[in-house]
């Protein structure tokens, strides 16, 4: 008869000679979190403090097991930590969990048990997605930092606007980075003294964000020297290259480049039935901030400063068609290509010939 051997956690026995799969689920202050033999059967429930002492503490003495847990705030960290103490971790797309999200009785413990069941049937049914490293994680965090701040300082100049609208008056048109306490001068002596401070906080953000602007340059320089070869499309700077770079982290986890414009919710959403196939929105899923990013880039290829290139005539030629939607179409379609084309030249290391395939068709004529 096999010998069964066990541990102690938290007053509860945990059974080694099994195969644990543990169902995880991430709250601000608590966590939940259910394990189950290979039966399926419940060997222990329990809630501990989302801290790293805690799950150190609790996981430590599990044996190494499958544990899956949601996208959320903690889980970059927490499936890290769990990742350094032996465990196979699956992060579940939190979204594509529909048994969860559209669950009608939904708590700590049932979603715990929800997770621990999927992942002993079928980890694919979680959509499971990989978190960035820690060293790309704290570089995007220089990124996204500073969109917060150009968010803020947007805000601001609009509150400035429109309190001078109020008064009658106007600030002059100028883009944000521009907003200075000399454009304000333009306006009456008691409406300036009440807007100074105001603007004095839209400088001192215009000056942090300079200062981000020379972090992330340093770090493309120092860390990612294919953010360069990302910046040969015209249009893609230091910010979308890297942050295109940070986002991906490992490019070969696409076979195909094509699958990225999917993997950042380029692509339209599908819904057929039999014959029917109704036109669908873009899914939007993926990294959001860097699909922004990606539409600056085409709205910047499409527009009267963009270089001539098959991207562009290619774009041109889409909002050509006309209609209500065909410019935004274009931008969203250019934006996809232009995801494409940057895993291409990350993956190759080619040099970015803006017109290749247009000379192509050209010498094929001749």
């Amino acid at each position: 008869m096999k010998k069964t051997s066990t541990i102690r956690v938290n007053g509860n026995m945990i059974f080694k000679g099994h195969k644990l799969t543990i169902g995880l689920d991430l709250g601000d202050r608590w966590s939940f979190y259910c394990v189950m033999d290979e039966a399926g059967q419940i060997i222990l429930e329990h809630k501990l403090s989302t801290t790293p002492e805690a799950m150190k503490q609790t996981f430590a003495k599990i044996p190494r097991s499958l544990i899956a847990l949601e996208t959320g705030t903690h889980s970059p960290w927490v499936s890290r930590l769990l990742t350094e103490l032996g465990h196979e971790v699956i992060v579940a797309h939190a979204q594509k969990v529909q048994l969860i999200s559209k669950s009608n009785r939904k708590d700590d413990r049932h979603d715990a048990r929800t997770l621990a069941r999927l992942a002993r049937i079928d980890p694919e049914l979680l959509g499971p997605v990989r978190h960035r490293s820690a060293k790309a994680q704290i570089h995007l965090t220089v990124i996204r930092a500073r969109a917060e701040l150009v968010s803020a300082r947007t805000a601001l100049v609009k509150a400035a606007r429109g309190l001078a609208k109020s008064y009658g008056e106007r600030l002059r048109k100028c883009g944000t980075q521009q907003v200075s306490r000399e454009l304000a001068a333009e306006l009456s002596v008691e409406l300036r003294e009440v807007l100074a401070p105001l603007i004095q906080e839209v400088e001192s953000l215009s000056e942090r964000i300079k200062e981000y602007d020379a972090r992330m340059e340093k770090i493309a320089k120092e860390s990612y020297p294919q953010v360069e070869l990302l910046k040969q499309v015209k249009g893609v700077g230091t910010q979308i290259a890297l942050t295109y770079v940070l986002t991906l982290e490992d490019p070969q986890r696409f076979p195909k480049s094509r699958e990225v414009g999917c993997f950042l919710g380029l692509r339209p959403g599908r819904r057929d039935s039999g014959e029917s196939q109704p036109q669908m929105h873009i899914s939007k899923e993926g990294d959001p901030y860097l699909r922004t990013m990606l539409v600056q880039g085409a709205h910047y290829i499409l527009g009267p400063f963009g270089e001539d290139s098959d991207l562009r005539r290619w774009g041109l030629k889409l909002a050509a068609r006309g209609g209500k939607n065909a410019k935004k179409r274009a931008v969203i379609a250019v934006a996809r290509k232009l995801a494409v084309l940057l895993h291409r030249l990350r993956v190759g290391g080619e040099v970015y010939e803006p017109l290749r395939n247009s000379q192509k068709a050209m010498r094929a004529v001749a």
